[in-house]
């Protein structure tokens, strides 16, 4: 058992029984960033197409009656949106999409829900436990994070396998001014303290991207580049910096998620 959820998976995070799904969510309105997005979470969890459902909050709601215990947990992807921003700064769709997500908080914190948020994930769970999430400090410009684990995400399980200090993607507006009352700090970085958080024991949200790689953020670079992140003539020489970069530890989050809580489907 952990944290009150039953492993299904053997030593190589593959079962053999029949398993829940994860149920991932995407905030990515623009069509080809959201696929490659769930792309990326499918091969670097180690999850077949079978093994998840995938909603587009852009284009679809959450559906009403919706029971987490159907699933063996979530994935929050990234996207434009930002929850410090205010309701007249926002876009319909990205105010649909942050109730979507802020409507589950709850249920997922209250219960100890195996829950993963990748970079907007970490505004919204740090909105949700009453964290200050603004633009005041420790926004990244699109590239390369030098991040360290802390004492306590060293001992972390979904940390296993990741050295003391490695590289991540990242790029981001607002971020965590500080730590929500009761959350564990796990991973920092110079330019952004909370680069990673956990509550209770199952619960987690990463500041940087561990589903990214080279190709993923070229494409994200090409696709946002009038969105504010970074100026539109420096998206090449953002493209060659990341093409030069060594990113694949953050990876290993993600696996680590999906090994620790893949679940035995009912009988």
């Amino acid at each position: 058992m952990v944290g009150g959820y039953r492993r299904g998976a053997d030593a190589d995070g593959v079962s053999e029984a029949a398993t829940k799904p994860f149920l991932v969510l995407q905030l990515r309105p623009e069509a080809e960033a959201a696929d490659d997005e769930f792309g990326a979470i499918l091969r670097k969890g180690g999850l077949a197409p079978e093994e998840v459902v995938r909603i587009r909050l852009d284009k679809n709601s959450i559906p009403a009656g919706l029971r987490l215990d159907d699933y063996s947990g979530v994935i929050v992807g990234g996207g434009p949106g930002c929850v410090s921003d205010a309701p007249d700064e926002k876009s319909p769709v990205e105010i649909r999409i942050e109730e979507a997500v802020l409507g589950l908080m709850p249920e997922i914190t209250e219960r100890d829900f195996p829950f993963l948020g990748c970079c907007y994930g970490i505004g919204v769970l740090g909105h949700h436990l009453g964290g200050d999430v603004s633009k005041e400090r420790y926004s990244e410009p699109v590239g390369t994070s030098p991040c360290t684990l802390t004492q306590e995400g060293g001992s972390d399980p979904l940390l296993e396998g990741v050295p003391d200090a490695f590289l991540a993607f990242v790029g981001h507006k607002e971020a965590l001014q500080s730590l929500p009352e009761g959350a564990a700090h796990l991973v920092a970085s110079g330019p952004c303290p909370y680069q990673m958080i956990r509550h209770g024991r199952n619960v987690y949200a990463t500041q940087f991207h561990p589903e990214a790689d080279s190709d993923g953020f070229e494409l994200r670079i090409r696709i946002y580049r009038n969105k504010g992140y970074f100026p539109p003539e420096d998206a090449e020489r953002l493209i060659a910096l990341c093409r030069a970069s060594d990113v694949h530890m953050p990876e290993r989050i993600l696996k680590n998620f999906v090994v620790r809580y893949r679940c035995a489907a009912e009988a």
